[in-house]
């Protein structure tokens, strides 16, 4: 902040003693010598006015946001699409996770989850990990405000498509591996990895949402035992209550690769005691359509001896990124967003909710008045739960910048302020890549091989892409337009009703 207003001006000549400032006749003299500064034509004039100075941080509070849209409802509130219409970010797109005090403060798990959520995404910044701008309280309810991911959720795409080709869950996976890897290196574990979870941005890039299930400063050596996520996509360890650590998050990102190119978890049955018994004791059933990279990866990943699973050792992410599955991968330029989506949505406007489920857009976006009042000791809980995102800060910064024409050289040279190449700093941001890459020239990458080098697969059909102008990630398996249905088709889709009920949408 200091940096904004550090404006280096040349020492006057004239030295005035304490006397002759205090009887007031030298300012008078001075300031007749001044007339408003007309004497400093190398520098830009600035009016002082109550509009420009003193300008504290925005209030922000439910009133500078404008309801648009329902995105969705839980058991605890709901989560809007709404549009600033205050401040420096005025008119920008956000969605507001709404959530009522009085039902969290029931259980005090409950209490514990939602200010580990707020915390986590204060603490985690990572280009596949939803970002949060704001976050604020009134009397009666939490306000949590995201950016806006119109991209809509993956289990929307899964579920239009029934299973994704090997290529285009393979981008998928990648960017989530690099998050559960960041999350990871923070101590966090994630816990409740699903399709549900995973949003895609306006270009299609992952973004890993929904941190109430985390678990903080687990490190290596370090188990927590609580009971939580979805059972579908449940490590073992978890359902047997035998203490987990980061492990359960790769069992999950397996069932989730499973799900991809199957159509349904790897373990379901027709009640929860049934589903925990498969995931427990039942023999992984891997359809014969897969490629041997795939089917060993998923082998890896579903070990129920957490010990042994991929991942689960000191390399972590990296070992899951150095399985031959993810061979095509340039994981710099995944992490740059630099690899084309295998899908993009259609987007005709910042507000569009068309990649969102209907039943909950189509409805009347009310949040409902705030009456009620908590007692002081439970506003306790939720000290310090207010939250503005560095970039806001600098949004409202950049009003007050002062750039005088010309300045003297500055006098400390040792300044911290100097400014650093963004050479100097690529490749420590943080954030964990995966193992080397070629060189690549091209400044758009892709998951595909190259075309002199196809994927060695056996038994598999594969597809010629020697004649292709443009290489870009393959689009998921389209429904065929026509009532005949190739061999290749029927093999790609052999499982299309399995998903459970629990588990599908109603599109």
């Amino acid at each position: 902040m200091a940096g904004v207003f550090d404006i280096d001006l040349d020492p006057t000549e004239d030295s005035v003693s304490d006397e002759e400032l205090a009887d007031g006749a030298k300012i008078n003299e001075y300031m007749d010598q001044c007339s408003g500064f007309e004497f400093m034509e190398d520098c830009e004039k600035f009016e002082i006015s109550e509009n420009s100075v003193n300008q504290g941080t925005e209030q922000i509070r439910p009133e500078c946001f404008e309801l648009l849209r329902v995105l969705g409802k839980g058991g605890y509130g709901k989560v809007f699409q709404v549009r600033k219409v205050t401040g420096p970010t005025s008119g920008k797109i956000f969605a507001m996770k709404v959530l009522k005090k009085a039902m969290i403060m029931r259980n005090a798990k409950d209490t514990a989850h939602t200010k580990a959520e707020r915390s986590i995404l204060e603490e985690v910044k990572h280009p596949f990990i939803v970002d949060l701008i704001y976050a604020f309280q009134t009397g009666g309810k939490l306000y949590l405000i995201l950016e806006y991911l119109s991209g809509g959720e993956l289990f929307m795409q899964l579920e239009r498509e029934g299973i994704f080709l090997e290529d285009t869950a393979c981008f998928y996976l990648a960017e989530i591996s690099m998050a559960l890897g960041h999350l990871h290196q923070k101590g966090i574990i994630y816990r409740d990895l699903k399709p549900e979870n995973i949003m895609l941005n306006k270009n299609g890039h992952v973004k890993l949402t929904d941190f109430g299930l985390c678990k903080e400063s687990i490190h290596d050596g370090t188990v927590t035992h609580t009971f939580c996520g979805t059972i579908e996509y449940m490590a073992p360890e978890i359902l047997m209550r035998s203490g987990h650590n980061r492990a359960v998050d790769w069992w999950s990102l397996g069932a989730l690769m499973y799900d991809m190119l199957t159509g349904a978890p790897p373990f379901t049955a027709e009640n929860r005691k049934k589903t925990i018994d498969k995931i427990l004791k039942c023999k992984l059933n891997l359809p014969p359509y897969l490629t041997q990279e795939a089917r060993d990866l998923l082998k890896k990943l579903l070990k129920r001896n957490a010990s042994i699973r991929m991942g689960a050792g000191p390399r972590d992410a990296l070992d899951v990124q150095a399985h031959s599955f993810f061979r095509h991968v340039n994981w710099d330029d995944l992490l740059a967003c630099k690899v084309e989506p295998p899908f993009k949505p259609f987007l005709q406007s910042a507000d569009d909710v068309s990649q969102f489920d209907s039943k909950f857009t189509s409805q009347t976006p009310v949040d409902s008045p705030d009456d009620s009042t908590l007692s002081e000791s439970a506003n306790q809980v939720f000290l310090g739960f207010t939250y503005i995102a560095p970039s806001v800060l600098e949004n409202i910064k950049e009003k007050f910048t002062y750039e005088p024409k010309s300045r003297s050289p500055r006098k400390l040279l040792g300044s911290p302020r100097t400014p650093v190449s963004p050479a100097k700093v690529e490749g420590e941001d943080g954030w964990s890549r995966g193992p080397p890459f070629p060189e690549v020239t091209t400044t758009t990458s892709s998951l595909l091989p190259p075309t002199n080098a196809p994927m060695e697969v056996s038994n598999v059909e594969q597809m010629d892409v020697s004649n292709s102008m443009e290489v870009s990630a393959p689009l998921p398996i389209k429904k065929p337009l026509g009532s005949t249905v190739g061999s290749f088709i029927k093999q790609a889709n052999p499982v299309g009703g399995r998903r459970p009920q629990h588990l599908r949408m109603n599109l």
